[in-house]
């Protein structure tokens, strides 16, 4: 999955942590409620700004950092 064009770094957003589309919730908030239980379904109701896409790319994200194919992104 290309998530380049979901997934951005600013700097001055959540101090420079990878978010969903400039939203102030990142990648760490996404893992975070996965790990703890929620579902999908879940996580969508209490963000509906959130898509399936957002979600998947947050996944393709972590997993391309943990096997260190991850590219430093552009702000």
């Amino acid at each position: 999955m290309d998530y380049t064009k979901i997934i951005t770094i600013e700097p001055g957003k959540r101090g420079g942590k990878p978010c969903i589309r400039g939203l102030r919730i990142s990648v760490g908030d996404v893992l975070g409620w996965l790990a703890s239980g929620m579902s999908v379904a879940e996580i969508k109701d209490d963000f509906p700004e959130i898509t399936d896409e957002d979600i998947r790319a947050c996944l393709a994200f972590a997993a391309d950092k943990e096997s260190g194919s991850f590219v430093a992104m552009a702000a």
